[in-house]
């Protein structure tokens, strides 16, 4: 029998080779590839989730967040014809089809008119729509239901109206253009698809045409500079390897340290030289006391006058009706393991959600105790990827949120979109005055 040792309360580590790994995260410093290396392989999973339940508690205590959104499709009519996309169809094809602006204006004040906080707006490279048809959607709702948050359009879709509207050439200038063009309409945050995994031998294999890693990096770091947030995503169990999702994290960290350095130094946090690559990064993840300020980065903090990654969010491939439906995809065990190695890897983003849609309910109930702290939200339509045999109206009730987060021993707490705490009364709702006693988040290990 190998020999346990608990190297704090409630973390019993069998693998001894994860112990140097512990240990670093009980200090608060940043964690390597080949750190990344030895999470993937160690047979003592348990450690690993347990190793990331503690960042989530030092995070967010047991505070489990879910949001009431709609998720608008506009179009599944897509230039691209990427092999492990089930979503696209060319216009005439069986299954295609294209919302009007009406349309999409009706199924926001709909959502809004059932008590939704948030619109999440995205589609196909629409080959005909010219970019005034995305600035009038985003207008148009925003007139309609104004108290929706907009956040509308992965870098892939950025970077297809920058070409049509004739600033492909302009570099990070012509993305910035479109980007407040596109906030002047009402555009409030950017999604986080459409990164897959940044790797080049992995994008010609599986999306060849798409944007690079480096593009979709670029598309967001435009973003932060106008002051709007962003998710970042990972698809995951297709083509690419562990090694390849491990840069994937390593990028979106070195890219957020930048993002954040200014507004660390503001609030006394001491960015760390310790980290694999030598430059000082931003952790939020250390023991209370590195924290004289805030811990977390919010909009409208002292120092903070960029946007930044506010979540990451590790999607597991569905190979079913797709050019890649040969391969298997992630097991469950595998996902589990991916969503706490990326909590324990991206230690300068605030949260970790389990998107249930492609999780399972159930099994974003154990992500809860695994780092995740985000459970999505009720989204009633989803029309891009699912669990095999599932339809694209999926919808889940906040109070069935609500139960999960209460049944993986968390307190439920609704946010808007920039993870504002939001009081509700019915379909009515509005944003908790910040200066409100919060929720109890004091860490617990156990």
């Amino acid at each position: 029998m190998p020999e346990v040792v608990e190297t704090a309360p409630g973390i019993r580590i069998q693998d001894p080779a994860l112990h140097p790994i512990a240990e670093k995260v009980l200090d608060g410093r940043r964690l390597s590839l080949e750190d990344g290396n030895v999470l993937y392989r160690t047979p003592d999973i348990h450690a690993v989730c347990r190793l990331a339940d503690v960042v989530r508690r030092r995070l967010h205590g047991r505070l489990a967040y879910y949001n009431i959104n709609r998720h608008i499709n506009y179009s599944n009519v897509c230039a691209l014809s990427c092999s492990f996309c089930a979503f696209h169809r060319k216009r005439g094809q069986e299954g295609a089809y294209e919302m009007t602006v009406e349309e999409v204006r009706d199924a926001a004040v709909g959502a809004a008119e059932a008590g939704a906080t948030e619109i999440h707006l995205v589609g196909g490279l629409h080959p005909w729509f010219k970019f005034d048809h995305y600035t009038t959607m985003l207008s148009t709702i925003r007139e309609a239901a104004p108290s929706l948050h907009l956040k509308a359009f992965t870098a892939v879709e950025i970077v297809h109206l920058q070409r049509i509207s004739k600033r492909g050439r302009d570099g990070l200038a012509g993305t910035m253009a479109v980007l407040a063009d596109l906030h002047e309409a009402g555009l409030g945050s950017l999604p986080g698809g459409g990164a897959e995994v940044f790797d080049d031998r992995a994008h010609d294999t599986a999306w060849r045409g798409k944007i690079r890693g480096d593009q979709w990096l670029d598309v967001h770091r435009a973003a932060h500079e106008l002051g709007l947030n962003s998710n970042a995503t990972m698809l995951y169990g297709h083509v690419e390897g562990r090694r390849e999702r491990l840069v994937h994290m390593d990028l979106l960290r070195r890219q957020q340290d930048h993002t954040l350095r200014n507004w660390a130094g503001t609030q006394g946090i001491a960015t760390r030289p310790d980290t694999p690559d030598g430059e000082a990064g931003v952790l939020l993840t250390g023991p209370s006391d590195a924290y004289p300020g805030e811990r977390l980065p919010m909009p409208g903090q002292a120092g903070l006058d960029t946007g930044y990654f506010q979540t990451i969010i590790p999607l597991p491939f569905f190979p079913d009706e797709s050019g890649l439906e040969r391969l298997p995809g992630p097991t469950g065990m595998e996902n589990l393991r991916t969503l706490a190695i990326a909590r324990l890897m991206l230690d300068n983003i605030p949260h970790a959600k389990t998107f249930w849609i492609m999780q399972t309910l159930g099994m974003s109930q154990l992500m809860l105790d695994a780092g995740a702290d985000d459970l999505d939200g009720t989204v009633v339509w989803y029309d891009i990827t699912h669990v095999g045999g599932s339809g694209t109206h999926q919808e889940t009730t906040s109070n069935d949120l609500r139960r999960a987060a209460i049944e993986a021993g968390c307190i439920p707490v609704e946010r808007d979109t920039l993870y504002r705490r939001v009081k509700r009364n019915g379909a009515d709702w509005s944003l908790v005055d910040d200066s409100a006693a919060p929720p109890d988040v004091s860490p617990s290990i156990t």
